[in-house]
């Protein structure tokens, strides 16, 4: 049977101190590799290419992927490049993210790496501007990628993920504007907008989007929710209070629950529902993977909210 969603991009072993001065737990992250995970526990049928090291980072993603039911049979164990590792800390603005990333094995890929045939028998290819941002080859593996996903009939999901530590502004909009062109589905955050497109209002954002291209766009609008918008309607999709420890994952919990239930009902307002939802539960807990909800969760949660 055919895999749902294949992501691609760079995945990364996480410390997260949730103390101020405390230890560092060990989790994993990097966010296509989470968003994959968190639609896999929606219940889609997933998949995931990437490059690790040979290394004991490298191989405890692959166990990851595999107690998740994520396809990694594809993903490619670089021989000397490192698997990338990062640390997240927090404060009272939140938290903050420190990486170790130099010349990872993900970094290293090259359009002549991409997969063809496996990325075009999904139904919808993920990644987002860090999957872009990590190289200049990395950003044209992406751009490979994307080609293999449209001769192959495969939907592209986009999430712009913007970070400026990894590349300059000019050239993050060049890629990620380009990258939407070809997208079906946007999955922008607020913040990353407001710097890519120069516009401040919601609607206006979620307008110039799907001038792009895409179809269907998913604007998060952090504490507000989020807005779902199609070329023919628009929703503002509220967001539903919890006490959140660490939202280090929401973003990406957002983008694979909104993908998984997307595809089982291809009603984008209800994804947006069920995603709101999934990212707030995934905020509960310390780490990008591990509060990641499982769908029972998030159907129980939306119950006793609604």
């Amino acid at each position: 049977m055919p895999l749902d969603i294949i992501a691609m991009g760079e995945p990364l072993v996480e410390l997260n101190q949730a103390e101020p001065g405390g230890a560092y737990l060990p989790g994993f992250g990097g966010d296509t590799s989470n968003a994959v995970i968190a639609a896999a526990r929606s219940g889609a049928r997933t998949g995931y290419f990437t490059a690790v090291g040979g290394d004991a980072f490298g191989r405890s993603l692959l166990n990851l992927w595999e107690t998740e039911g994520v396809d990694a049979t594809r993903v490619i164990v670089h021989a000397t490049a490192p698997t990338g590792i990062y640390f997240v800390t927090h404060t009272s603005n939140g938290h903050e993210f420190s990486y170790l990333r130099a010349g990872s094995a993900a970094s290293r890929l090259t359009p002549l790496d991409i997969p063809a045939e496996y990325i075009g028998s999904a139904r919808v290819l993920h990644l987002s501007g860090i999957s872009q941002a990590i190289s200049a080859s990395a950003a044209d593996a992406g751009f490979a990628a994307i080609d293999a996903a449209r001769r192959a009939g495969c939907r592209i999901s986009y999430d712009t993920n913007l970070r400026l530590k990894l590349w300059p502004l000019a050239r993050a909009r060049a890629i990620m504007h380009e990258a939407m062109r070809s997208a079906d589905i946007a999955l922008p955050g607020l913040d990353d907008a407001y710097q890519l497109t120069g516009l401040l209002d919601p609607d206006a954002i979620a307008d110039f989007y799907l001038r792009l291209g895409p179809q269907v766009v998913a604007l998060t609008l952090g504490s507000q929710g989020s807005l779902i918008a199609t070329p023919q309607r628009r929703e503002r999709v509220p967001s539903i209070k919890v006490k959140a420890a660490d939202a280090t994952g929401a973003g990406d919990a957002f983008d694979g629950a909104f993908l998984a239930e997307y595809l089982a009902t291809g009603d984008p307002f209800a994804a947006g529902r069920y995603a709101n939802a999934a990212a707030a539960l995934s905020t509960l807990g310390y780490g990008a993977v591990a509060p990641l909800p499982r769908r029972e969760a998030v159907e129980r949660f939306l119950r006793d909210s609604g």
